[in-house]
């Protein structure tokens, strides 16, 4: 297949463009800036510096087959614009909906998108499912929720063939934000006091979802369909924590506090949503994707997170 690919260059695109090259596809990459080293020769390199609502896709979009729409206004850590809502719509979901306009309008079959599990929450009672109602918390999840509208909306008015992604925290080599965050406090391995949080949270390697990426663009079966995917082991806060110092053969010295203790630690110090995602539940169920596509993790948490700990202690 002839597939763009929005956001080459960030950290999945950097992972999925030579898998699919490998694997015989036409990769036509949209980057922000040209003479990116990571895209692959064989494929074409389309500058587009900006996703929005007045973004020109004809070009790009000229002889595709299939598109993944991997781009997007993630989490910020230091907030610089007036309006981050504003913004966050404005790539999200105006950004999302101007590129599945056009890629309606050009005859586009296929096209993936991946958004991610905050468009249903910020933690869960139980696993979430496709079949729940999405309640996003934040402005990235908002927004991710209104790009999927979008793209069902453009598919409703011609022949797109729609597939929604719904990952967890991704982690991998080149992993950024939370999990980079976490693996430098492993390794640095001061005393942390998790050890009585008893949370479940599901999480997803990189490899694997690439993988999942791949078996979505191709599989007949999953035209119209949203999906949930996971590596399969759901780990609390302190056994991710004790599993990825491991991997960095570093100690993990865990000690326990009240969780009322931590959420008032947070909220003082200003790191409300951040002590909250270490002592919540956030689980997806991914039994859907299994079932109708065959799907399943290539690699295990455990042999995911020796490739990211490799990565990290070469100097990523």
């Amino acid at each position: 297949m002839r597939v763009l690919i929005t956001g080459a260059t960030g950290f999945i695109g950097r992972a999925l463009c030579p898998a699919l090259v490998a694997t015989g596809h036409e990769v036509a990459a949209v980057v922000r800036n040209s003479g990116n080293p990571t895209i692959p020769e064989r494929a074409t390199v389309h500058v587009i510096p900006d996703i929005g609502p007045e973004t020109e896709w004809d070009q790009a979009l000229s002889g595709m087959d299939a598109v993944i729409h991997l781009a997007a206004r993630a989490h910020v850590m230091e907030e610089h614009v007036r309006d981050p809502m504003g913004e966050f719509n404005r790539v999200n979901a105006e950004g999302t909906g101007r590129l599945t306009s056009a890629a309606a309008k050009a005859g586009i079959g296929r096209f993936v998108y991946l958004s991610t599990v905050k468009v249903m929450g910020d933690h869960s009672s139980a696993p979430f499912r496709e079949s729940d109602t999405p309640r996003p918390e934040d402005a990235y999840g908002k927004s991710k929720l209104a790009g999927e509208q979008a793209l069902a909306i453009a598919a409703a008015d011609a022949g797109l063939e729609p597939v929604i992604l719904r990952p967890p925290m991704v982690y991998g080599p080149g992993a950024k934000g939370n999990f980079l965050a976490l693996m430098k406090l492993c390794q640095a391995a001061p005393p942390l006091p998790f050890s009585a949080v008893d949370n479940r949270r599901s999480i997803i390697y990189l490899g694997n979802l690439v993988d999942a990426i791949g078996r979505c663009l191709t599989a007949d079966g999953a035209a119209g369909e949203t999906y949930f995917v996971r590596d399969g082991e759901d780990l609390s806060t302190p056994a991710l924590i004790r599993n990825v110092a491991a991997a960095l053969g570093r100690p993990a010295r865990l000690f326990p506090a009240p969780v009322g203790f931590l959420r008032l630690a947070g909220a003082i110090t200003g790191k409300t949503q951040a002590i909250s995602t270490l002592l919540s539940d956030l689980q997806v169920d991914d039994e859907k994707i299994r079932r109708q596509l065959g799907w399943t993790p290539s690699l295990n948490m455990l042999q995911g997170l020796k490739e990211t700990a490799a990565w990290f202690s070469a100097g990523g």
